[in-house]
């Protein structure tokens, strides 16, 4: 096992949260940020830090293989909506996509862009030149939903009543592939995530449900690969469901990252709402 070990950082705080889990557990961290994605600050919490674009595979698989990286997490939003974008290439081309991601995509990918495919496709093909993409939760252990109720707010008899009815339709939901979400109230589904994200998905749903007291429930879809792609949530998340009129959000155990549980307990428990941990 090599002491150090890579990232491949997108947005948001988790890139952070990993790479000091990493350090934590006495590994050297080699991160390369997404051009255009990555957090200023980010390269502070890194013994090492270049950049390379999102569709620069070969430049990744170049830098981790010279510094000594055998295995590495991908961590950090990058929106899915880009790939609807209809100046999707014209964009790519100011970023210069190298000859492996343009050969991967035209094999692999024109007709199929899900998120489970580019996964597999990306960890395959850093495989063949001996960097392993690995579980992007491993070092983070202390920031992953637990079974219970884990803020000082429980649920209340009508929240458990919708996470019971709701629970087995966000399973078919995720097995489906549509998306990581859904808000329920009174045993009424008001909302399922698409490719929105959950964040627009809490709105829409504040906007059709007036009354207060909903429930959010979101897990990784059964047999989710948990390299790349893991359901979160964070303060922003909690934020956006107290002024949406939501009064609970149930979570799958080990299936979903709290970006900071701390503060996401923190702000849940201010605004009043419970944060519970389901067992699938």
């Amino acid at each position: 096992m090599s002491a150090t070990v890579g990232i491949i950082a997108g947005q948001g705080t988790l890139p952070f949260l990993v790479a000091r889990g990493m350090r934590a557990q006495g590994r050297r961290v080699h991160c390369v940020g997404l051009r255009g994605q990555w957090e200023d600050g980010l390269p502070a919490c890194c013994d090492a830090f270049q950049e390379a674009g999102v569709l620069q595979l070969g430049r990744w698989i170049r830098l981790f293989r010279r510094a000594g990286v055998t295995e590495v997490t991908m961590v950090g939003r990058v929106s899915k909506k880009q790939m609807h974008d209809p100046w999707l290439m014209l964009k790519a081309l100011r970023d210069l996509p190298d000859w492996r991601t343009a050969d991967l995509w035209f094999r692999r990918l024109r007709h199929d862009r899900r998120s489970a495919t580019l996964l597999r496709v990306v960890a395959d093909d850093l495989a063949t030149e001996g960097v392993i993409l690995i579980d992007s939760t491993r070092y983070i252990p202390d920031h992953m939903a637990t079974e219970g109720t884990m803020g000082s707010v429980a649920p209340d008899a009508r929240a458990q009543a919708d996470i019971a009815f709701g629970w087995p339709l966000l399973e078919k939901v995720g097995g489906l592939d549509i998306g990581q979400a859904i808000s329920v109230r009174e045993r009424d589904v008001i909302a399922v995530e698409a490719v929105e994200g959950t964040d627009s998905m809490i709105r829409r749903t504040g906007e059709l449900c007036r009354a207060r007291g909903w429930t959010l429930l979101k897990s990784a879809r059964p047999g989710h690969d948990m390299r790349a792609d893991v359901p979160t949530i964070g303060v922003q998340t909690i934020e956006g469901l107290a002024k949406a009129g939501a009064g609970c959000v149930a979570l799958g155990v080990g299936r979903v990252i709290l970006v900071d549980r701390p503060a996401v307990l923190a702000a849940a428990d201010r605004a009043g709402i419970a944060v519970v941990g389901v067992k699938a």
